[in-house]
């Protein structure tokens, strides 16, 4: 039989693992919580919010010099580590380990592939596929990678489609596809609570479930708050934009922080809700109203164009993806540095949240099948989306003369450039609708993967503990709204990525090493002290 995973299932064998792993956990007001690891984690947050809000020029200043730093010292770190976990991912998938069932050989999986992956990809990345979609492939068309001249039309537009999928391609999905097998392998074949520190048991052994375990996994709560906290800033700006734009109201600061306020509440009832009532059915209405967007786009957009880049995006991609990986004397430092660094860590530091949830929802499958569909499936999806999207405001620049999206903020380029398709002021409410949705989808099934983590690996943790967690996510989001802008938000994505980068590599190696092991002797894990 399946292990049940939804949150009241009280059967689930999973839940009492995380009992006897809760020697750490004290109830308090009917919290569950995990000792020190909630604990430091809601102090850390609570410190990061009033002291930005006191401070906010000293922590905006800190903030953007932390960046600056790691971003022209570990650039080489980033890119050979990504670069690292795309071969290691193949490598796993087709090797012998690749037959290895996640759950056993028996495990069937819960979700049907439209469910899985209408899941792991609005948890993976719509909000900012929404945010980015016209806006990137333009901006590297105009402003090419890799010292290409942008006067030749041809050979930029080539460039700056393989620079955006290069941002949200393989490289993105190969660091997911890594965290998610790990925390799904040692939990639901080594029978072990679903938290970071259990992906090192096979290195460190009982030292996870000392000081060590806690600080993976408070490094992992704060990597999630950080990074969920700009993907919902993303949100927040384009919903005002959108709002702006239909019905002229200010897209102020007061705007935003009344936004996130609002789909915060409503992340509430879906997080209430739990996993399959909840964060499932609203994953895949965002899948049917971004397909729908998709088509609209199509239909009504420069079709015959759209329909070829599909294949010219899939070429060029594979064409300069060795060039765009290489860090190695690169004369174009503000792209690689402003955009491939900052995305990198981005995607690292949103690896533990996205990572869990994948692992959450992957019962069943094999680590073949896992890898096959985690790195693929969302891949290809990019290609179609920036392709339809940003294709279309790349044709509407060159060949329709609107100079305009060249000027415009990101948040204001997808509406810009539907003001040029038929029934723009109804697609764009739709949009802006289905940007909020994404934002639930990511408040929502992140509070449920913080509160896992926070709750010793529990995933029947009390209702009010994801309550908090979500209204955390939310004020840090404020906060740094409020006490730097999205500037804040990116640096501190960076210098959060960049400790857990090395975290990651760490998890190669206990990872390879557990795979080992299961295919010599299959023994559960022993529980912690």
């Amino acid at each position: 039989m399946p292990i049940d995973l939804d949150d009241g299932a009280a059967e689930s064998p999973l839940i009492d693992i995380g009992h006897e792993v809760g020697d750490n956990n004290i109830e308090v007001m009917g919290l569950d919580i995990h000792n020190p690891v909630f604990i430091i984690s809601a102090v850390s947050v609570i410190a990061l919010v009033a002291i930005t809000l006191a401070f906010p020029a000293i922590t905006a200043t800190l903030f953007l010099g932390t960046k600056a730093w790691v971003t022209a010292s570990f650039d080489w770190l980033f890119m050979a580590s990504a670069n690292f976990f795309i071969l290691f991912c193949i490598f796993l998938a087709f090797s012998r380990f690749g037959r290895v069932r996640l759950g056993g050989a028996a495990a069937r999986p819960r979700y049907a592939y439209p469910g899985w992956l209408a899941m792991l990809f609005a948890a993976g990345v719509g909000i900012g596929l929404m945010f980015f979609g016209v806006y990137e492939p333009l901006v590297h068309t105009l402003h090419t990678p890799l010292g290409i001249d942008p006067a030749d039309v041809e050979t930029a537009r080539a460039a700056g489609m393989a620079a955006t999928i290069f941002h949200w391609g393989l490289h993105a999905w190969a660091i997911y596809a890594l965290v998610g097998l790990a925390l799904a392998f040692f939990c639901f074949n080594r029978q072990m609570p679903l938290t970071l520190r259990s992906a090192f048991f096979p290195l460190f052994g009982k030292a996870v479930w000392g000081p060590f375990g806690h600080v993976i996994d408070i490094m992992a709560v704060l990597a999630t708050i950080f990074g969920l906290s700009t993907s919902l800033g993303f949100g927040a700006e384009q919903i005002a934009a959108g709002l702006h734009y239909l019905f002229d109201i200010e897209a102020s600061n007061l705007t935003k922080v009344v936004l996130i306020l609002v789909i915060i509440a409503m992340a509430l009832v879906s997080v209430v809700a739990g996993l399959d009532k909840g964060v499932k059915r609203l994953s895949e209405l965002n899948m049917a109203m971004a397909f729908m967007l998709f088509m609209f786009v199509i239909i009504t957009g420069p079709t015959l164009y759209i329909l070829q880049q599909f294949f010219y995006t899939t070429s060029d991609y594979l064409t300069y993806l060795p060039e765009l990986s290489n860090w190695v004397g690169r004369e174009d430092t503000d792209f690689l540095h402003g955009w491939t660094i900052f995305y990198l860590a981005w995607w690292i530091s949103w690896s533990p949240f996205v990572g869990m949830f994948i692992a959450r929802i992957s019962y069943g499958r094999t680590i073949r099948e896992f890898l096959a569909w985690v790195l693929l499936a969302p891949t290809t999806i990019s290609i179609l989306w920036m392709s339809a999207l940003g294709g279309t405001g790349i044709e509407q620049y060159f060949d329709a003369g609107l100079s305009r999206l060249a000027t415009v903020p990101p948040e204001l380029s997808l509406y810009v450039m539907l003001e040029n398709l038929p029934f723009s002021t109804f697609v764009s409410g739709v949009s802006v609708i289905l940007i909020a949705i994404f934002f639930v989808t990511s408040a929502d099934s992140g509070s449920l993967v913080i509160d896992t983590m926070t709750a010793g690996g529990k995933m029947n943790a009390p209702v009010q503990q994801r309550v908090f967690w979500c209204l955390s996510t939310g004020m840090v989001a404020i906060t740094l709204l409020m006490g730097g802008g999205m500037a804040s938000l990116q640096a501190l994505t960076i210098a959060v990525g960049l400790p857990f980068c090395v975290v990651l590599l760490l998890m190669c190696a206990s990872l390879y090493k557990g795979l080992h092991e299961e295919a010599v002797v299959p023994l559960a894990a022993p529980a912690p002290d």
